[in-house]
This record gives structure tokens, sequence and C-alpha cells, in this order.
């Protein structure tokens, strides 16, 4: 028979800019003092091992709309060949600022499961609220778009002198990026050299170009490109937080890899600076898309692709140079999912091909980008 114990849970508040407030019980790291980020909703149903560990959620505080998160706890966090990628999650950390989710699930099942939710972010000092309606936060950030927020105490009190910070105007993708060089290596004798501008990536897409037989040289995103002498095939630019206009020095380097000619394959946060690169522009979407559903449909065959996606920009197609075309769109808002070069081999797509959580329905534009490396 099972002893039920009662506990006594502390409660935490979420505050937004607007004066929403909203209460539930902590069951993640206690804060001692206020936790500030831009909230943001993801309707993702399953993969949030992989989700809270994408770089590309610095900064924010995610609202989580599936009704329970935890059932299936978190897999081992261990490393790839000792090159510090990991198995399966997306990143080493969490780099959300906190979570809010309506149920949290105490006991998980899954024979994967190494640690509970909760411990995960104890260990990585991330808040989380749960017993929140998630779905009425939603809608308000539906409506309204995204919003500042802060987790608090329960006691705290909304004032119209309570100052709110946005992340977005700090160079978020240096905080994520790594500091220096580093050489990965696939098994057997490698394909083609790709230069990867980590500017916060997945370690799905590095396991993609290494089971593809890649050699990956994973540079900061801030990297002097021509000290690699052009001992490369192609660059790759990742994914990455923020505002894409603050990590303008990311954008040196795909300029200059463009005189080459080059290929060049650019997702996420990657597609946003490669429009900046060629003088293109991006703005802010409402709420962004956050999700592992998102409908893509590539502009010259019609053919529609369900995809993951995490980002809050989007690239503004009316200014994009002639020589470059839309490739995909989506199919909710019409927004900008895809570019791709007229005649060079110059392409990126806002969505993510290495799923991870999500479906895998374009992860062959690895192979279209290995090909062209390869030829």
């Amino acid at each position: 028979m099972r002893t039920c114990v009662l506990r006594t849970m502390t409660k935490l508040k979420l505050i937004l800019k607007d004066g929403t407030e909203v209460i539930g019980e902590s069951f993640g790291f206690l804060p001692k003092g206020e936790v500030d980020g831009e909230v943001v909703f993801n309707t993702g149903m399953v993969g949030y091992p992989e989700t809270f560990t994408d770089p590309s959620y610095r900064g924010q505080i995610l609202v989580c709309t599936y009704p329970m998160i935890g059932n299936y706890g978190v897999p081992d966090e261990g490393k790839l060949d000792g090159k510090a990628v990991s198995k399966r999650l997306e990143s080493l950390k969490v780099h959300l600022r906190g979570i809010v989710v309506s149920e949290y699930c105490e006991e998980p099942s899954h024979w994967q499961s190494k640690k509970t939710l909760a411990d995960f972010l104890k260990k990585h000092k991330i808040p989380a609220i749960q017993g929140v309606d998630t779905r009425a936060l939603t809608q308000k950030l539906r409506e309204h778009g995204v919003m500042l927020g802060k987790i608090v105490p329960a006691s705290t009190k909304y004032s119209k002198q309570m100052t709110f910070s946005d992340p977005n105007l700090d160079n978020l993708v240096a905080e994520v990026s790594p500091k220096k060089e580093q050489v990965l290596m696939p098994k057997g004798r490698p394909k083609c050299t790709v230069a990867l501008l980590d500017c916060g990536i997945k370690h799905n897409i590095i396991r993609h170009f290494l089971d593809r037989g890649c050699k990956v040289i994973r540079l900061p995103w801030n990297y002097d490109i021509t000290k690699l002498k052009g001992k490369y095939d192609g660059l790759f630019v990742s994914n990455g937080p923020g505002d894409p206009k603050v990590a303008d020095q990311a954008t040196d380097a795909i300029k200059y890899v463009m005189k080459e000619g080059k290929p060049i394959f650019g997702i996420c946060l990657g597609n946003q600076l490669m429009a900046l690169a060629v003088s293109g522009d991006t703005y802010k979407l409402k709420y962004g898309h956050r999700s592992a559903n998102q409908p893509c449909i590539d502009e010259k065959t019609k053919r529609c692709y369900i995809t993951s996606q995490n980002h809050g920009f989007a690239v503004d197609w009316k200014t994009l140079p002639k020589s470059w075309k839309v490739w995909f769109k989506n199919a909710n808002d019409g927004t900008v999912e895809g570019i791709k070069h007229t005649t060079k081999p110059w392409f990126a797509v806002q969505f993510h091909p290495e799923a991870s959580p999500g479906p895998e329905d374009p992860a062959f534009l690895f192979d279209e980008f290995v090909n062209k490396l390869t030829k």
C-alpha cells in the first residue's frame, strides 16, 4: 500500500507587464529574488527535454500549452564521444529563465527516464510553476503578443513602478555561443568539412552532419572565418536566440563566404542572418512560432511540410534582393519560412529540419547541403 505524504508547497507568481498576475506552485528551482524574461508559449505535446535545452529559448519564460508536463521524466544527459555534444538533449544546459505549466507529473514512467523534470530543473537552477490556467494565459499572449514578465514570490504585488527587462536588447547569441573553435569528427574518413557558425546550435544539427560523414569545425558566432584559410567546403549558420540584428558580427562570416562562392545553409536564426547579410530586413512577430506542427509550403512544388519551429522574428520578403527568392512560406500566416539564391548554392529555412522534437519531414535538406559540399 502506498503512503500519502502531505507536503507544504511554495507558491510563486508570474506577473506580466500589463499587470496580469498568475499564482501557482513551485516545482523547480526556488529563486531568491525576481526572475525576468519574455513570456512566450509552446504548443508541443511532447519533447519537453529537447525544448527546454534549446538555446533559442535564452531569456524567455515558457508557457507550455499541453496540460501535463513531466510524465516521462528526463533522459541521460551524457556526452557523445566526449566532445560536449549531448546524446539526447539539445544543449548541455537549460537556457530558459522559467517554465509555467498546468500540471506537473511527479512520478514519470519511461524506460529511458533517469530523473524527474523537477530534479532536472533544480540542477540547472530554473524556476517552474504548476497549477496555472495555461490556456487562458496563452489566449492573452495570442491577443496581445508576447509580453515581458517576471517570476516572483507569491506575496509580490504588481505596481506601475515595476521594471521589466527585455532580453532581446541583449546579445543573447554571445551568451550561448562557444568561446573557442572546436573540431568534431565523424566515424570513418570525412566526406567533407563544414564550417559551422554556432549562434546557439541545437545538438541534433551537429548529429545530422556527423551521421552524414562531415567533419565539423564549430565556430563562435563572431569568429574571423578568414583564419580558416578556405580549408572547409561550406558554411552552416545555426539557430539561436534573440534579435538577429544584435548579432551583427555573425553576418561578416556569411558575407566573406559568399564572396568565395562556397555553399551556405542556414537554419532559423541562420535564415534571418543570411537575409541581413544581403541587405534584407527582419521584424518581430506578434507571438512567434513555437511548436512541432507548423505547416510550411514549398513555393515551387506546393508541397506542404509539417515542421518544428522556435523563433520570434521573421524575414521581410519585400526587402530581399531580386537575386533571392522566397523558398518556403508558412501556411498559417504567410510569413517567410525559407529563402534561396536563384543561381548560387545559398539557401536557408526558418524551421528546424533536424526536429528534436517534432516531425522529420524536411531532414532531406541536410542531404541537399552535403551533396553540394561533396560535388
